[in-house]
């Protein structure tokens, strides 16, 4: 199924808390197709969680996210379908190949990967594709994880500390990756602390919002 790299998301009125902790309320984004989105703020201010929500893993207790115009909600699994997330952890299996990883995470996507290789070489995997993962260092691991952007096109990045343990080569790399996901109207949201090369980047401070308000409803994110 051809997916369309065009469409703007938003989150209108967003709040969330962790355990007995609001970590933000009244957020508000638009992202257009081919813009970036910056999620800047300190440690626990809910930079993963927004990220989380983003890609409907739970509900934010306040608000809702909407792709051109439409709430996700209504449909969580045309959403599942326009997104790549990358999260804090890698998710390979030690006895699976590099090409048996992503052939795997292609079929969970639906698309038969036909050209391994063509998927691996924007992240200089190629020269690994038979090595199983147990051999794999800790930056080959993560630049295999961001390899799953590759596989299928969707217009929709959520990437949370995507250049943890990547050399200089690797994030000049993944810097290109981005560019070129925008420049065909994809849309990209991190949340970074290193060097990342992000052209018009727009930046959502969540440490600009409160994280305790007695208004908030009693909702809770498992995470």
């Amino acid at each position: 199924m051809a997916t369309n790299l065009q469409g703007h998301f938003t989150g209108t009125g967003l709040g969330a808390v962790r355990g007995e902790k609001r970590l933000f309320s009244g957020l508000d984004f638009r992202l257009a197709p081919g813009a970036a989105l910056v999620l800047a703020g300190p440690n626990g201010s809910g930079k993963s969680s927004l990220l989380r929500l983003m890609a409907g893993f739970g509900r934010p207790s306040a608000g809702h996210f909407a792709w051109d115009g439409t709430e996700v909600a209504r449909d969580a699994e045309a959403h599942r379908a326009r997104l790549h997330y990358v999260g804090h952890q890698d998710g390979l299996k030690p006895a699976l190949t590099v090409t048996e990883t992503l052939r795997f995470w292609a079929a969970l996507g639906g698309t038969p990967l036909t050209d391994p290789e063509t998927a691996l070489a924007p992240l200089g995997l190629a020269a690994l594709a038979g090595t199983p993962c147990r051999f794999l260092s800790s930056g080959q691991r993560r630049r295999l994880a961001l390899s799953r952007l590759s596989v299928r096109p969707a217009p929709l990045w959520l990437l949370d500390e995507p250049a943890v343990g990547l050399d200089t080569a690797a994030l000049a790399a993944l810097s290109a990756l981005i560019r070129h996901h925008r420049k065909g109207g994809g849309s990209v949201v991190l949340s970074t602390h290193q060097g990342i090369t992000l052209d018009d980047a727009q930046t959502l401070s969540l440490a600009d919002f409160p994280w305790r308000r007695p208004d908030l409803p009693a909702a809770d994110l498992d995470w």
